[in-house]
């Protein structure tokens, strides 16, 4: 086997010592990430606990764009691709909503489509680190475009694995390289398990994935996370700079008639390869009885990044559980002023609340261990988007992919 893919294999000794290396590692970089994150500092990700005033046209940013091609994923990559405010360093596929070997042709595919086949496109996990792979063809079709049936892709995949070409392109430009992750989140684990140092050299993760409210493929968990949990909670643990774009937000951006009739009116490859993936796959909801159209998660994600007014943001801190026989998957949000522990204005920095442990489940009478405590205080680790301009995020995506924007 090519060494270069042996080193990202991993048994589940070496998965549990290198996971924990990353942990212990990524300490400091947490703390300090998540004091700049306190501090309310802007960046690319929106304001701290608001809107943020930046919109399209900063830039441009170095991506890499982790993904599971996929309906939505497929829109989101030919709108990434139609943004000048990206510099597009890789596509690094994920077994996700289909398959390996239909998510990695489909990017292959939106690749051609957009004419950018000067983006690398690297092949990535086949399955999650610790679990079998659960897909999604239920929502997506057994192709991943929801039926929708394109060419067999000429252009081929490199040869580096994406965990080895997420390591070797964030080392290059270490600080510039913001990941963009709308897939399991295996590829990053991945790497950030074969070098603990990767994290501090991240700018910040930008994910679909993950709901405070609920998910959608158990009552508890979102289909992103719940496929590969270990590798979530290693990237939320990581020190890396979060910004979750979860079922909190993307439940509201349903894709309608109205939108595909503008895309097929436009006389360009990809809005009518959009078109007829969004008209494939609206059908597809309706033959199986669903109220709504697709909702454009990932695609969500990416406009969120381009335009950060999009979303309005809340700072929590995140962790993923990885044991429950029901729940594991879940996304859970700590946060010292929401829910029964809501505060009057201006009492929102108590001390009190600021010193609130996040704490595990409690001991059980077989057990001597008393009640884990996650962290000895509330510092958060993630801004979750709370809030969506619907109306301004299809304005941006259906405008860049009918190319009127």
């Amino acid at each position: 086997m090519d060494s270069k893919k042996e080193i990202f294999r991993f048994t589940r000794r070496q998965f549990v010592t290198s996971s924990a290396a990353v942990l212990a590692t990524s300490g400091l970089a947490h703390q300090a990430n998540a004091i700049t994150s306190v501090a309310g500092k802007r960046s690319e990700q929106g304001q701290s606990n608001g809107r943020s005033d930046g919109g399209i046209g900063r830039g441009p940013f170095r991506v890499i764009i982790d993904t599971d091609p996929g309906v939505d994923d497929a829109l989101a990559l030919l709108l990434a691709m139609r943004s000048p405010e990206l510099k597009i360093e890789a596509i690094t596929p994920v077994a996700g909503n289909v398959p390996l070997d239909l998510t990695l042709p489909n990017a292959l595919r939106m690749v051609e489509i957009a004419g950018r086949t000067d983006i690398p496109v690297a092949a990535g996990a086949r399955a999650p680190l610790m679990r079998r792979l659960v897909t999604a063809t239920y929502a997506h079709g057994e192709n991943g475009l929801g039926g929708a049936v394109f060419p067999e892709p000429t252009t081929k995949p490199v040869a580096t694995p994406a965990a080895e070409m997420i390591l070797q392109i964030v080392r290059k430009y270490p600080g510039e390289v913001t990941l963009i992750a709308i897939g399991p989140l295996t590829n990053i684990a991945t790497a950030l398990n074969s070098d603990p140092q990767l994290a501090s050299m991240v700018r910040g993760l930008v994910m679909m994935g993950g709901s405070l409210s609920g998910g959608n493929i158990t009552p508890a968990a979102e289909f992103n996370v719940y496929v590969d949990p270990e590798a979530a909670r290693i990237v939320f643990q990581s020190g890396i700079p979060v910004t979750m774009v979860g079922l909190d937000v993307t439940r509201r951006t349903s894709l309608t008639d109205e939108h595909v009739r503008t895309l097929e009116a436009a006389q360009n490859p990809v809005s009518q390869a959009a078109a007829k993936i969004g008209r494939n796959a609206i059908n597809h909801n309706r033959e199986r009885g669903y109220l709504v159209g697709p909702n454009m998660h990932d695609s969500l994600a990416v406009a969120g990044f381009l335009d950060p007014s999009i979303l309005k943001f809340q700072d929590y801190y995140v962790d993923v559980e990885t044991t429950g026989e029901l729940t594991a998957g879940e996304t859970l949000g700590y946060t010292p002023v929401g829910g029964d522990l809501r505060r009057r204005p201006g009492m929102e920095k108590d001390a009190a609340a600021t010193n609130m442990p996040i704490r595990g489940s409690a001991p059980t009478l077989a057990g001597t261990k008393t009640s884990p405590v996650l962290r000895d205080k509330f510092v958060p680790n993630t801004k979750v988007a709370v809030e969506v301009d619907s109306s301004k995020f299809f304005d941006l995506l259906i405008g860049r992919l009918s190319g009127s924007k």
